[in-house]
């Protein structure tokens, strides 16, 4: 079914129109009714399957269809998210699906003066999309109010759980006297978060969980290679010189490692753009708009970055390191094949790494595909990466061999029936 087809507001119609949204994704299909309804849901969907959009167009149509006028008299819907980057994405969202509505919406989190942000608070608002710290803070100043909120939402809320966020959401939640609504969404999430997120919502929670088997999407093609600890800028350098158009992100476990990796690779010439929690707000917000903007194409991110984030036309994922959580794995891949669009990730595992590689593994249920290299070819690449052989060239032949794996295993059923007549 069409989105025009839906019984929702015509403003919300022609914003998703403009946004070249026309039909919903699964988990927009089977979430958006139940939050009409004012059900609570807890919802686990593939990263870059329209998660923000599942719980934006509803809550935007429900105040909207509510109000008599722009003038808003308080904060009825509070969105609650792990990063500050995460809010100012899905402010983003929110603000686009708004727009010609009767709903303010509003991004606050931490890190940027406070002052505008009050102001914007006391002119009043619909939906608050926030981080927890900047928002207690301005709750102990008495610029939040909560009397009014209807909905809570927590976006990653596996992530807010696992940071030790459930008390936080607990206050929050004492401190909604209205009856109201919870809804739950995540790409991932564990036995032990489950039980948290379950005692936070009603017992008759819809509870939606979108291909639960692959946590990575259909449209991400994802392998290995093994790779030396300290022989990785030389693979990362190939890499980049192998696809000098494409958009990149590659990951790294520390805010430390983000630095050096940004210094090897300017001194081989590339440039490189980092994003880690020891950044100022504006230096963050800068890259992240110059990224998504095209001005810079290489963006070393450390897992800040891995949740959440729509960044369009990311090519490749390059994991420089693993992560040490094997669900932030899931998360980091998802950055590519948003949407409709196909993307690749890599990563380089090293010795010391392969713990890690069996836990992610164990998480998404199937092996990895490795990339597998011959001594002289890894050779060739330590000793002249700038001159050696070409990788992605080394991935396309990797991709048609299991596109002819796949091909063989289909055919071998009805080889074995032709034996037996």
């Amino acid at each position: 079914m069409k989105f025009e087809k839906y019984r929702i507001s015509d403003k919300i119609k022609k914003n998703l129109d403009l946004m070249g949204f026309k039909r919903p994704t699964n988990i927009q299909y089977k979430s958006i009714p139940s939050i009409l309804k004012g059900e609570d849901v807890l919802a686990i969907a593939q990263t870059g399957t329209g998660k923000t959009a599942a719980f934006a167009i509803p809550l935007i149509d429900m105040i909207h269809r509510v109000k008599s006028s722009s003038r808003s008299y308080g904060i009825s819907c509070i969105v609650m998210v792990p990063t500050r980057e995460l809010a100012m994405q899905i402010g983003e969202v929110f603000a686009k699906l708004a727009q010609y509505t009767k709903v303010k919406t509003f991004a606050l989190f931490g890190g940027v003066a406070q002052d505008p942000q009050i102001k914007k608070l006391q002119d009043g608002l619909d939906v608050l999309i926030t981080t927890p710290g900047r928002m207690f803070d301005l709750i102990n100043q008495g610029y939040i109010d909560l009397s009014r909120i209807r909905t809570l939402v927590l976006d990653e809320a596996d992530h807010m759980l696992d940071l030790g966020f459930i008390e936080d959401i607990k206050y929050v939640k004492r401190k909604l006297t209205n009856k109201h609504q919870t809804l739950f969404f995540s790409a991932t999430i564990s036995k032990e978060i489950k039980k948290l997120a379950f005692s936070q919502v009603k017992s008759t929670a819809i509870r939606i969980q979108i291909a639960p088997e692959d946590p990575v999407s259909k449209n991400v093609s994802h392998f290995v290679m093994f790779v030396e600890m300290d022989d990785k800028r030389f693979f990362l350098e190939r890499f980049i010189n192998d696809n000098p158009e494409s958009k990149i992100i590659v990951f790294v476990r520390t805010k430390v490692r983000a630095e050096r990796v940004l210094k090897a690779m300017e001194r081989v010439n590339i440039d490189t753009f980092t994003i880690h929690g020891d950044k100022n707000q504006d230096d963050r917000s800068d890259v992240m708009k110059k990224f998504k903007e095209g001005n810079c194409r290489i963006m070393i991110a450390t897992d800040i970055s891995a949740r959440g984030i729509d960044v369009p036309d990311v090519d490749y994922v390059i994991n420089y390191d693993l992560p040490d959580k094997p669900e932030n794995y899931v998360h980091r891949v998802g950055r590519t094949g948003r949407g409709i669009k196909l993307g690749e990730a890599i990563s380089f595992c090293s010795k010391e790494e392969k713990e890690l590689l069996e836990e992610i593994q164990q998480l998404i249920n199937k092996d990895i595909e490795v990339i597998k290299l011959y001594k002289k070819d890894y050779d060739d690449i330590v000793m002249a990466p700038s001159e050696s052989l070409n990788l992605r060239q080394m991935i396309n032949e990797q991709d048609e061999l299991e596109a002819t794996r796949k091909k063989r295993k289909k055919k071998s059923p009805k080889k074995a029936k032709k034996k037996k007549k």
